[in-house]
């Protein structure tokens, strides 16, 4: 299944340059940086920036979203009850579909805090008996074993508990299955990463099951963090040189944000189900504290998903660059006057989350460009220049 560079992705990677060439143009613009408590917003509270902290931005897509929030003392109940709210929704992008993957978050292996849990995917498989015939697998690619993940999370029972529907776990990395999509390094070169294979199957409807975490790069681990970095690939056990697909998106704060909207666009979407019974904040996403949500979220539209997610967690969906330039390509719904939000009350569950201790720095990808050197060919200093 491995294949070079595929057409559709260098058309992506050519618009990218066109694009990446206006942002530096357009960033020596005096529009400072978001600041937390005014996110998104100019001095005094200006307009809302639109891409990059500008004004201009693309036109979202007019299609509604709706997104379900369940609240409640049980985990498994929640995941279930909010599948079940978008029933309609789900059913109509699962049919024709061969199988399943639920792609679980693996970060960390050995917190539970923050992996995912057992009780989450049996509230998905509980929905999907009801809902889907034909097989189902537990699908990821951890930054460590995976393998391990599976057994300290007690994943392992699944299997049985849910023999009827052929459930299997899975480890990407040792699969060993992928394709390629281009992203952009350090130095805004080209270049290519091996993502998983199952994620990018058209024949498989793929269930992105995240959890409410605060990141600290990105600000927010949420549905599409979970595929985009779950995505790229690792050595498989044993395997030797070793080698990481996933360091490849860890070169700079525009670049993190960029490249997950690139992988973010190459991804076979179904669903987002954020599991948010105890969601981490602080030092995401892998050594925060606990904060009691208890709440799970869902939604066929991805970008919708993520922001309401954020807004649950007292975060503004304008810090978040991936989610809000994945709304302006027309991938999702970022804009809150066409989401319907069913269920629980955004204001009734919000919880303001503590904030990565680095949060001032994450922010500063929508402010001016100044990590690369002026355009060749200018004769007057940068500060001095007067742009279009």
């Amino acid at each position: 299944m491995a294949r070079g560079i595929e057409r559709r992705s260098l058309i992506q990677l050519a618009g990218a340059a066109a694009l990446l060439r206006s942002r530096i143009a357009k960033a020596q613009q005096t529009q400072p940086p978001a600041q937390p408590g005014q996110p998104g917003r100019g001095p005094g509270g200006g307009r809302p920036m639109g891409l990059g902290g500008h004004t201009e931005a693309f036109p979202g897509p007019d299609r509604r979203a709706t997104v379900a929030i369940h609240q409640g003392e049980e985990r498994r109940k929640n995941v279930y009850n909010a599948l079940k709210a978008i029933d309609k929704d789900l059913k109509a992008k699962m049919a024709g579909k061969k199988y399943v993957v639920i792609k679980p978050n693996f970060v960390n292996t050995q917190n539970q805090l923050a992996g995912s849990h057992a009780d989450t995917m049996r509230g998905i498989l509980d929905y999907l008996q009801e809902s889907f015939r034909g097989p189902v697998v537990i699908a990821e690619s951890s930054a460590g074993d995976t393998k391990q993940g599976y057994d300290n999370y007690k994943f392992r029972a699944l299997e049985s508990d849910y023999a009827k529907q052929q459930l299997k776990l899975i480890d990407l990395n040792d699969e060993a299955k992928y394709e390629r999509v281009a992203l952009l390094d350090k130095d805004l070169h080209i270049v290519p990463c091996r993502i998983a294979a199952r994620l990018v199957d058209p024949e498989a409807f793929v269930i992105s099951s995240a959890m409410l975490k605060t990141h600290n790069t990105v600000i927010a681990s949420l549905g599409m963090k979970n595929m985009a970095l779950g995505a790229p690939l690792h050595q498989a056990t044993g395997e030797t040189p070793r080698w990481n697909e996933k360091r490849k998106y860890h070169v700079g704060l525009r670049q993190t944000h960029y490249n997950m909207m690139v992988t973010i666009q190459r991804l076979n979407w179904g669903a987002t189900l954020i599991d948010g019974y105890e969601g981490m904040e602080g030092n995401g996403p892998n050594s925060g504290t606990p904060v009691p949500s208890r709440i799970a979220i869902a939604s066929t539209d991805i970008v919708a998903a993520d922001r309401v997610a954020a807004e649950t967690m007292g975060i503004d969906p304008e810090w978040l660059g991936y989610c809000k330039y994945s709304g302006q390509l027309g991938l999702g719904q970022f804009d809150p006057a066409k989401i319907d939000v069913i269920g629980a009350k955004v204001a009734d569950v919000k919880k303001a989350y503590r904030m990565h201790p680095d949060i001032e720095r994450e922010l500063q990808w929508q402010g001016p460009m100044t990590e690369v050197p002026f355009n060749l060919g200018w004769t007057t200093p940068i500060s001095d220049r007067k742009l279009a």
